[in-house]
C-alpha cells in the first residue's frame, strides 16, 4: 500500500485529492498549519474525515518538516498547501511570498535528504504567467506575474525545477489553471456568485457586489483537476504540465449564467471599484493537450455544466440546512 502525504489536505484540492486517492487503496495523511477546534468541514462533507490522520505542522519550520517526513514516510508527497488569494497576496505581499516560497524548499530539501526517496508534486498556478500577449499559455509563454501570489508561485515552480535538474529528483509542477467546487472558500468568485445567487432568491441577500466583470478565465472542475495530480506522479520521467480545461469564459457570462438559472435579474448586480484588483490579466487560457496525449487525462466539461452542478449541489444544501455549506 503506498503512503501519501498531502499538505494543505482541509482545503478544495485537499479534501478531492485525499478522497480520490482513498479510492486507488493509498493510505492518506494531511497536514494543516494548526489545529482545527471544529475538525474539517470539507473532509467531513465527503465522509472521509474519520480515516485521515492529520499532523499540525508549520511548513515554516524546517526542523518539523523533516521530522514529519521521517514519521509519515510516504511514497509520495501533494504540497497544495498556500496562501492562494490574489487579493489578499495585495495586502499582506511578505507573507505570501514567505509562506509560498519557503515550505517548497523545505519540502525538496527533506526529498533531498531522505534515505526514502519520495516523489514530489507542487502546485503551480496560471497566475505565474500573468499577462498573455498570446493565449493559450503553454510552457513557451514567458513568466510574467503582476501579483504577489503569482511571483511566489513562480519563485516555487523555479525552485521544483531547480532541486530536479540540479539533484535529480522526482519532483514536478502542476501548473493549475482556476478550478472550482463548492468546496472553495466563500471569498473566491465563482462559489461567492452561487452563493449569493441563492441568498438573493431565497431573500437573505439585495445584491451581489462583483469587482472587474471584463475578464477571461479558463475555469475547470476540482475534483477532475485532482485526477492529474496523481496521474504527474506516476510518470517514468518527471515533467511538468499545464492543468487547464483549454476553454476561456468570461466572468460576466458566470453571472449571467448563474442568475439566469435562478431567475434573478441582473439589476440585482453591483459592480463595486473597491474589489477591482490593482492589476489584472485580461484573458488567461491554457494548453493542455500535452497533458491528455501523454499521460492520458481527460477533461471535456464546459464550464457552465460545472455551474450547473454546483448551483444543484448548494440548492440542496439551501433545502436542508438554510444554505450552510458544507
Amino acid at each position: 500500500m503506498k503512503t501519501a502525504l498531502i499538505t494543505g489536505i482541509s482545503g478544495q484540492d485537499g479534501s478531492y485529492l485525499a478522497s480520490f486517492l482513498l479510492g486507488k487503496g493509498y493510505q492518506v495523511v494531511g497536514q494543516t498549519r494548526g489545529g482545527a477546534k471544529k475538525g474539517f468541514p470539507n473532509l467531513r462533507y465527503l465522509g472521509i474525515e474519520s480515516k485521515i490522520p492529520v499532523h499540525a505542522v508549520d511548513l515554516l519550520d524546517f526542523v518539523a518538516v523533516q521530522r514529519m517526513l521521517q514519521v509519515v514516510q510516504p511514497d509520495e508527497v501533494y504540497h497544495l498547501s498556500a496562501d492562494s488569494s490574489v487579493h489578499r497576496s495585495f495586502q499582506h505581499p511578505l507573507e505570501t511570498m514567505e509562506y509560498n516560497t519557503l515550505p517548497v524548499c523545505h519540502l525538496l530539501e527533506g526529498l533531498r535528504q531522505e534515505e526514502k526517496k519520495f516523489r514530489f508534486f507542487f502546485a503551480g498556478s496560471s497566475e505565474m504567467f500573468g499577462k498573455v500577449d498570446q493565449p493559450p499559455v503553454t510552457f513557451a509563454t514567458p513568466l510574467h506575474p503582476i501579483n504577489p501570489y503569482g511571483v511566489s508561485k513562480a519563485s516555487g515552480f523555479l525552485g521544483v525545477q531547480q532541486f530536479r535538474e540540479a539533484f535529480g529528483l522526482f519532483a514536478v509542477s502542476g501548473v493549475l489553471f482556476p478550478h472550482e467546487s463548492l468546496l472553495r472558500k466563500e471569498g473566491f468568485f465563482v462559489r461567492k456568485v452561487i452563493q449569493g445567487g441563492w441568498e438573493i432568491k431565497n431573500g437573505r441577500k439585495e445584491v451581489l457586489r462583483v469587482g472587474n466583470l471584463d475578464q477571461k478565465r479558463d475555469f475547470g472542475y476540482a475534483p477532475e483537476y485532482v485526477k492529474a495530480m496523481w496521474l504527474m506522479l506516476q510518470q517514468q520521467v518527471a515533467r511538468d504540465f499545464l492543468i487547464a480545461s483549454g476553454k476561456g469564459i468570461s466572468l460576466r457570462r458566470i453571472v449571467e449564467h448563474v442568475f439566469g438559472r435562478l431567475g434573478i435579474p441582473m439589476e440585482r448586480v453591483e459592480v463595486d471599484p473597491s474589489l477591482f484588483r490593482l492589476v489584472d490579466v485580461g484573458e488567461l487560457v491554457g494548453d493542455s493537450s500535452p497533458l491528455r496525449q501523454e499521460l492520458g487525462w481527460e477533461y471535456d466539461r464546459d464550464f457552465e455544466q460545472v455551474l450547473d452542478l454546483m448551483l444543484e449541489e448548494m440548492g440542496e444544501a439551501e433545502n436542508k440546512k438554510g444554505g450552510a455549506f458544507p
